[in-house]
């Protein structure tokens, strides 16, 4: 893969590069339009393909928050086109990589000389380029290393990116631009913590640290003194991508002990810890020899404040979802429901959250649940693709919920999505005996 020598990092650059990919969105509906005139059954698929081609094309070559929202995107099966959920997802692995030159550069700022001066060895040419940073394997004192060095420019444009992703975003989402800052600054505040890889080795040993009481995990050790603001040194872990292993003809106990791991570990934090990991992309999952479940990059960590976690976890009881009056109160607790809500809107947003809650919470309410029935999720495609085409919501503010949902979201997202891949069914509560 070509290696950048260059990232834009100024902010008409960046601009500049985004209305590029703009006039060939422009572009590619033009050629749409046209065959729809000829042909009227032409459908969307080619325009899909087209434009998911030319977002990901520009947006890879900007790398930061930019590339990190369509990692993001990649993660909701169930709301984008899959054009845009296959190509998108290539943002968790396959980014062109920084330059030799650029890499020593960056040492040289940060740790204060060149990576050769540190380590007995460095592999020039990066394992992985995701959206923020990039990981080379080095050797030190006869251990294994991985080196994940943060792009160039990359905090300080979140800011300028936002601002160039959000009037997609607000179209996208139906949102009504003044009232959805909450969300975006909710974003800015994890992305700027996201490049804080001094932030990022803490919260590492602090969640490692905690749960390593879970059984069949594994965390790579990681070394302050190789590290910086931009820069993070840890221990390489031997295993395969877990997007990787769950295309291969792993056994239905294989899944079911991965899966459990995995629940077990996100259900521990979240009820445990009160954060979260919450980029739970298979990029940052491993699976070892022995089918152990590793967990790398601990940059995304989302704390849940008592005044979300609370009636967020209420109404994942079905006895509360069923009591109107319980449920009603939890959903403008959640700002859910506002007072400012017509009667329409009250109306339209109650029944459409009991629906959506009693089946994303479902889980929640067995002993035990398979994440690999395809019932479950045809439910949850139904029910996406009947709203995303529904009239009546596009005539409303969307602006629905906490901004502590964008994170919470994005980790049940994730994790349901992960444990579907798996097939895994897991014993819902076994994660309480590690709670001491």
């Amino acid at each position: 893969m070509k290696t950048l020598d260059k990232i834009p990092t100024g902010k008409i650059e960046r601009a500049s590069k985004l209305v590029q990919t703009g006039v060939k969105i422009g572009g590619n509906y033009a050629k749409y339009y046209g065959k729809k005139l000829v042909n009227p059954l032409h459908t969307k698929d080619e325009l899909n393909e087209d434009n998911a081609g030319d977002i990901y094309d520009g947006l890879k070559s900007l790398k930061g928050s930019a590339l990190k929202v369509a990692q993001m995107l990649s993660m909701e099966k169930n709301l984008l086109p899959s054009a845009y959920v296959e190509k998108f997802s290539l943002s968790q692995f396959s980014v062109p990589p920084l330059s030799a030159p650029l890499v020593r550069k960056t040492f040289k700022k940060y740790l204060g000389k060149y990576p050769e001066e540190l380590f007995d060895t460095f592999d020039r040419d990066s394992i992985n380029a995701a959206s923020i940073g990039q990981v080379h394997k080095a050797t030190k004192d006869g251990k294994e290393l991985a080196v994940k060095i943060q792009y160039p420019g990359v905090a300080e444009s979140i800011s300028s990116d936002l601002a160039l992703v959000k009037p997609i975003a607000i179209r996208m989402f139906n949102l009504q631009g003044k009232d959805s800052d909450k969300y975006f600054k909710e974003m800015e505040y994890k992305l700027v913590e996201e490049t804080d890889y001094l932030l990022e080795l803490e919260q590492s040993m602090e969640i490692t640290e905690s749960c390593a009481c879970i059984p069949n995990m594994e965390f790579p050790g990681y070394y302050k003194n190789l590290s910086s603001d931009r820069i993070i040194t840890m221990d390489w872990m031997h295993g395969v991508h877990l997007s990787e292993f769950t295309k291969t003809d792993f056994t239905k106990e294989q899944g079911d002990k991965i899966g459990q791991t995995l629940w077990d570990f996100y259900m521990f934090q979240i009820h445990g810890l009160r954060k979260v990991h919450a980029d739970p992309h298979p990029g940052n999952f491993l699976i070892g020899e022995e089918k152990t479940l590793i967990a790398l990059d601990f940059g995304c960590i989302k704390v849940i404040p008592d005044e979300f976690y609370i009636p967020y976890f209420e109404l994942s009881d079905k006895e509360n979802i069923s009591n109107d009056a319980i449920f009603t109160e939890k959903l403008y607790a959640l700002e859910i429901l506002t007072s400012t809500d017509t009667q329409e809107e009250f109306d339209f947003f109650k029944e459409l959250f009991k629906e959506m809650l009693t089946l994303f919470t479902s889980p929640f309410n067995e002993e035990v649940f398979d994440f690999g029935a395809d019932a479950f999720w045809q439910k949850i495609a139904d029910l996406g693709q009947r709203y995303s085409t529904d009239p009546q919501i596009r005539k409303m503010n969307g602006n629905r919920g906490s901004k502590h949902f964008l994170y919470m979201n994005r980790t049940f997202f994730g994790l349901f999505n992960l444990l579907h891949d798996l097939k895994a069914t897991v014993r819902v509560n076994d994660f309480r005996k590690y709670l001491g």
